[in-house]
């Protein structure tokens, strides 16, 4: 279903009816569809586009009362989005319903009655909080765009519905900024503009402030907790951390064996959260593996200072040996994504023909491809030492991305990997 009242409908409907609602995205393809139908079991697919939905709702009897459930049953599932392969189903519980919306109440300040409008599809957790539950739960308006918005759309509906909190992700704030400050004013008007899904960057922070004299704050969250997890405080966003865990939100920076990090070092975030999954359905192995004692272990690395703010590091999973230390690749995407003609970059691991782990990194330019490639290699001969530097560095026009915005790195991969087998 796209997003619309009737989506609203039928997933509230279903939760309230006391089946499990779970929402897919629209673009994904027949085979993915038909896996994930096998995987949930469903045994009912709602669509809108039917000429009989809305006749079949008028003629419906209205249920009065919920079904009886208790808190721990479920009430939803989310899918992963696939970055490095098939989706895995989360399934959530009745009790993952109550903190929707605690960011927007507790940091962003939205209030009831005012407007809040996600670029962000409802299917994905970030937006279903942001973009629907959380408005419903703070008596907030969610303005609902159906189809999947592009840059004059999304300029269109805030103009016109003006509304007081902003949801996106990065890449979409930058699609915003290519129309030019001059066109953006509309956005003068929002009080508080949020980004999640990916890290975001100083630079883009400051070119948002400087075209709409707005502040991007930070979120943090995943599909495992639903709800937000780690949001940027009003005028302390810079892109130098993440932000500060909310309120009812435990936190523990482990190393892989599982004992506390020294102070100042960086470590895997594990998390105690009101609105955490029961763990991956079908999948026994690696629920037990990241759901331990009420604890989940998110598989990032953060960082925590002296004043309690976590700044992002990357993922445990992806560290990789090169010539026998150990290498984040978010390190080499730091590194280059300062250039004036690098807006974003994207750094995966690759094994070479004779067996060997080495670096790819990939630039998306907005300008001339040879030119950010130069740019590329400069920054990371003059900021990485030698063992640090990649063995590739590729330009693409753009990164190729999940629908919630996440780098699908096996992409990039491929890429290299179809770049040897046009030479052999």
């Amino acid at each position: 279903m796209r997003d619309t009242p009737e989506f609203a409908a039928a997933w509230l409907g279903a939760v309230h009816a006391g089946a499990v609602a779970v929402a897919l995205n629209t673009r994904i393809s027949e085979d993915e569809y038909r896996y994930i139908q096998a995987d949930s079991g469903a045994r009912l697919t709602i669509t809108d586009g039917e000429a009989s939905w809305r006749d079949a709702l008028a003629r419906a009897a209205p249920q009065a009362s919920a079904c009886a459930v208790g808190a721990e049953d479920p009430a939803f599932w989310l899918y992963s989005s696939g970055t490095t392969g098939k989706p895995k189903g989360i399934i959530h519980s009745h009790l993952s319903l109550l903190p929707a919306g605690q960011a927007q109440r507790e940091v962003i300040g939205l209030l009831p009655g005012e407007r809040c409008y996600t670029t962000s599809k409802l299917f994905f957790a970030y937006a279903l909080e942001h973009g629907l539950l959380g408005p419903l739960a703070t008596g907030a308006t969610a303005i609902l765009e159906p189809d999947w918005p592009d840059a004059e759309t999304v300029l269109a509906h805030v103009a016109r519905d003006r509304p007081a909190a902003f949801f996106s992700v990065p890449t979409f704030y930058r699609r915003l900024l290519a129309l030019g400050a001059a066109r953006l004013a509309p956005f003068r008007a929002v009080r508080r503009f949020v980004a999640a899904g990916e890290k975001l960057p100083a630079r883009l922070i400051e070119q948002w402030r400087a075209a709409t004299g707005g502040e991007i704050l930070s979120l943090y969250g995943m599909s495992e907790t639903f709800c937000a997890c780690i949001v940027t405080p009003p005028g302390t966003s810079s892109g130098s951390h993440t932000g500060a865990p909310l309120a009812g939100v435990e936190t523990q920076l482990r190393t892989p064996a599982g004992e506390p990090v020294a102070a100042g070092e960086s470590g895997e975030l594990w998390l105690r959260h009101p609105a955490l999954a029961q763990g991956y359905a079908n999948r026994p192995e690696q629920t037990a593996a990241q759901f331990l004692a009420g604890w989940f272990c998110t598989r990032d690395l953060f960082s925590r200072d002296a004043a309690g703010f976590f700044s992002h590091q990357g993922r445990a999973d992806e560290l990789v040996k090169i010539a026998g230390q150990w290498v984040q690749p978010g390190e080499l995407e730091e590194a280059v994504t300062g250039t004036a003609t690098i807006t974003e970059a994207a750094c995966v691991q690759v094994t070479d023909a004779e067996g060997s782990e080495r670096l790819a990194l990939f630039v998306a330019t907005a300008g001339d491809a040879a030119l950010a490639l130069a740019a590329a290699g400069e920054a990371c001969e003059q900021k990485l030492p030698r063992f640090k530097r990649p063995k590739w560095i590729r330009a693409v026009a753009e990164l190729p991305r999940t629908a919630s915005g996440k780098v699908q790195r096996f992409k990039l991969r491929e890429l290299i990997e179809r770049e040897w087998g046009a030479k052999s």
